[in-house]
C-alpha cells in the first residue's frame, strides 16, 4: 500500500483507507477569479497522478474538488469591469476545465460549488456558535481559535506561540488576533445572502470544511492542497471539524512551490506564468513530465530549458510505442508485462510517491527494451514494451499505441522512403524525408530501419 507524508505528523505514513477499496480524497480547487497559473497545474498535476495510482492499485477513488466562486478576489474582479460576480466567475471556470482537459487531467467525482452550499454552511456557523466555539462580533461571525489545543499542527506551531508570534492587524471585533472570520456581513453589497448573524457572505474556510464533509462525510482519508494552503486554511478548516466532533482529515498531503529562479512563483512578485501560455507554446505533456520528474514535495523550478529537456524526452517514450506497435501482433499477444519493472514502479510510487525514481525506471526499460530488440529478444523486448506502456497510461501522459496510429498518407510515404533507402537512392530518400517533415513527421534511421514520430 502507497505511503504518503502527513503534514500533521510529519512522518511518511501508510495510507490505511476507512471503508477497505474505497479511498476518499478531497483537494482545495481554484478561487476563479483569474486564469490559472503554473503553480495551479502542479497541483492539479500532483494528485491526477496519485489518484491514477490509487486506481492502479485496484482501489476505488472518490475525488472531490471544489470551486470557490464566491470570493473578495472575484468582488473586486467584476467591480472593476462592471460585470456581475457570477459573469467573472463562470468565465475563469470555463478556462480552468479547458486547461485542465488539455492537461489530461481526470475529471474530479464531484465538483461542489461555494454559491451551492450557502445555506448548509449558514447552518454550520450556527451549530459553532451553539457550542461556543463561534461568535458574533460586530462585522460578522468569528471562530474561537483557543477552543482548539491542538490549534497549529499542520503550521508545527503550538497554539500559545501563535498567539505571542500574531502579525495582524488589530480588530476590535476579534477576541483574539488569531481568530478567524467564518461570515463577513456586507449588508450594503449585491451579492450576499441573508442569514441569522446579518446579511453577508461566507468566508473562505468554512467553504471548504462544509462541501468536503457533505461529500466525503465527518472523516476520509486524503486532503490534499499546495504548501501554502497548509496554514492558515487547511488548519482553519480542521480546527471547524474539530469543534463539532469530526475526525475529519486522515493524512494532510501538500505539494511544494513552483520556483522561478530562487524565488516562489507568485502574481506578487510577477513572475507567474499561465497555463495558456504554456500549453499554446509546448506539448502539455511536458509539463506533466516536468513534475513528475521533481518529488511532489520539492520545489519545481520551470523555465523553458527545462520543458524543452521534457519534451524531447517525450520523444524517447513516443519512439518506445512506435517501435513497440511496429513489431505488435497476435502471436505475441500473450506475453506478459515485464513482471521487475512493474515491481520496482509499484516500490518507487508507494514510497510517498516517489515520481523521480519512477521515471527513471521508466527510461531504463525504454533503454532494456530498445536494447532486445537490437539483439532480436523479441519476447524480451515486448514484455518489457508491455510494461512500459502500464506505466505511461498510470502517470497519465497521454500516449498509447492506438494515438500513435499514422495516417495512410504519411504511411504510404514512409514505406516509400524505406525502399528509396534499401535501394541507395539517397536523392530520393531525402526529398521523401523533407515531406515528411512538412507533414509534421521526422524519422531516425536504425540498424532495423526507419523510425517515424510526430514533431
Amino acid at each position: 500500500m502507497i505511503h504518503l507524508h502527513n503534514s500533521a505528523t510529519g512522518q511518511i505514513e501508510e495510507l490505511r483507507p476507512a471503508v477497505d477499496g474505497i479511498i476518499k480524497m478531497y483537494v482545495c480547487g481554484p478561487t476563479v477569479y483569474d486564469v490559472p497559473h503554473l503553480g495551479h497545474g502542479r497541483f492539479v498535476l500532483v494528485y491526477d497522478i496519485l489518484r491514477r495510482y490509487l486506481e492502479y492499485q485496484g482501489h476505488g477513488v472518490i475525488h472531490v474538488s471544489n470551486i470557490t466562486d464566491v470570493d473578495d478576489k472575484i468582488l473586486a474582479r467584476a467591480d472593476s469591469e462592471n460585470r456581475q460576480p457570477s459573469q467573472v466567475a463562470g468565465e475563469y471556470e470555463k478556462v480552468w476545465w479547458k486547461v485542465l482537459d488539455d492537461l489530461n487531467v481526470l475529471r474530479p467525482t464531484h465538483v461542489p460549488h461555494a454559491t451551492a452550499y450557502i445555506q448548509e454552511m449558514i447552518t454550520f456557523i450556527s451549530e459553532l456558535i451553539e457550542i461556543g466555539a463561534a461568535y458574533i462580533g460586530g462585522d460578522g461571525v468569528y471562530f474561537e481559535v483557543s477552543r482548539i489545543e491542538s490549534y497549529g499542527l499542520l503550521a508545527h506551531q503550538s497554539l500559545e506561540s501563535m498567539r505571542s508570534g500574531a502579525r495582524v492587524e488589530p480588530n476590535p471585533n476579534k477576541r483574539s488576533p488569531i481568530d478567524f472570520a467564518l461570515w463577513k456581513n456586507t449588508p450594503n453589497a449585491e451579492w450576499a445572502w441573508e442569514s441569522p448573524f446579518g446579511r453577508g457572505r461566507p468566508g473562505w474556510h468554512t467553504e471548504c470544511v462544509v462541501m468536503a464533509q457533505d461529500l466525503l462525510g465527518s472523516s476520509f482519508d486524503i486532503h490534499g492542497g499546495g504548501a501554502d494552503l497548509a496554514f492558515p486554511h487547511h488548519e482553519n478548516e480542521r480546527a471547524q471539524a474539530l469543534a463539532l466532533g469530526s475526525s475529519f482529515a486522515d493524512k494532510w498531503v501538500h505539494n511544494g512551490f513552483i520556483v522561478v529562479g530562487d524565488e516562489k512563483m507568485s502574481k506578487s512578485l510577477s513572475n507567474f506564468v499561465t497555463l495558456p501560455e504554456l500549453i499554446g507554446e509546448d506539448d502539455p505533456r511536458a509539463f506533466r513530465l516536468l513534475v513528475l520528474q521533481s518529488h511532489y514535495r520539492s520545489p519545481l523550478e520551470v523555465n523553458s530549458t527545462l520543458i524543452g529537456d521534457a519534451a524531447r524526452a517525450l520523444e524517447r517514450i513516443d519512439n518506445a510505442l512506435v517501435r513497440f506497435d511496429r513489431h505488435y501482433d497476435a502471436s505475441i499477444s500473450h506475453v506478459q508485462a515485464d513482471s521487475e519493472i512493474l515491481e520496482s514502479f509499484g516500490q518507487a510510487m508507494d514510497n510517498d510517491m516517489d515520481t523521480p525514481l519512477a521515471i527513471s525506471i521508466l527510461f531504463q526499460g525504454i533503454t532494456s527494451m530498445n536494447v532486445s530488440f537490437d539483439n532480436g529478444d523479441l519476447t524480451k523486448a515486448i514484455a518489457i514494451a508491455k510494461a512500459i506502456e502500464i506505466v505511461v497510461r498510470v502517470f497519465g501522459l497521454g500516449v498509447t499505441r492506438s494515438e500513435l496510429v499514422l495516417p495512410d498518407a504519411v504511411v504510404e510515404l514512409f514505406l516509400e522512403r524505406e525502399g528509396a533507402r534499401q535501394r541507395k537512392d539517397f536523392a530520393a530518400s531525402d526529398r521523401l524525408r523533407d515531406r515528411l517533415l512538412e507533414l509534421g513527421y521526422g524519422i531516425e534511421d536504425t540498424k532495423e530501419g526507419g523510425q517515424i514520430r510526430k514533431l
